[in-house]
């Protein structure tokens, strides 16, 4: 019996969204992004692999103006007006206790064990594994028809007591969110590596 998968390619179209088209944003078209679009991003980046599923990303959406002038304290002077700008801005972090959400996101052993008291393995696995939910965060907000413009550029230290005053929650990166204005974007796409210089087959 064969057991080959007869899968598809997603259209041409649909790559081009995510991929080829799409670009860093700086500068927003004056459109809402609505609540429920924010949480199809979400329901699809959960849905993506992370080790043990231990998806550590969480996730602040940043749309009031109240919520954004909290924000702009802890940003860096370049990035002030394309944040303050945007429709939203996603505070994506990390839970460092994401750990006790094992026995029901992976109950197929006692996971929870192997991160007790082991804070270097907790960092580790909990910075590595919402880098990639970020990934896929953009990947999801792409595919849904926004634009992203992901950005560091912020006082980690403010924003997290801002924040996250529990302190159990680390900021990784911030997202910027909405439909980006196609006419003020700076150029051509930066140069990128060509397959060869970078990649090996072995």
């Amino acid at each position: 019996m064969s057991h080959e998968k007869n899968r598809r390619k997603v259209s041409i179209e649909c790559i081009d969204q995510i991929f080829t088209d799409a670009r860093t944003h700086h500068s927003w078209l004056d459109q809402d992004v609505p609540d429920s679009l924010l949480q199809s991003i979400f329901d699809l980046t959960k849905l993506a692999p992370t080790s043990a599923n231990c998806s550590p990303l969480r996730v602040i959406f940043i749309r009031t103006p109240e919520a954004k002038e909290r924000l702009k304290t802890h940003i860096m002077e370049g990035n002030i007006e394309q944040t303050m700008s945007a429709p939203v801005t996603a505070i994506l972090g990390y839970d460092l206790e994401f750990y006790e959400h094992l026995p029901r996101l992976f109950p197929f052993t006692d996971a929870r064990s192997w991160f007790i008291g082991k804070e270097a393995f907790i960092e580790e696995t909990a910075f590595r594994n919402s880098s990639l939910q970020g990934g896929y965060f953009m990947l999801a907000a792409r595919a849904l028809g926004l634009d992203c413009g992901p950005m560091s550029g912020y006082n980690p230290i403010g924003l997290e007591k801002e924040f996250f005053p529990e302190g159990k929650i680390k900021a990784n990166f911030l997202c910027n969110l909405g439909y980006g204005n196609e006419d003020k974007l700076p150029g051509p796409r930066a140069p990128r590596h060509d397959f060869q210089e970078v990649c090996t087959i072995l």
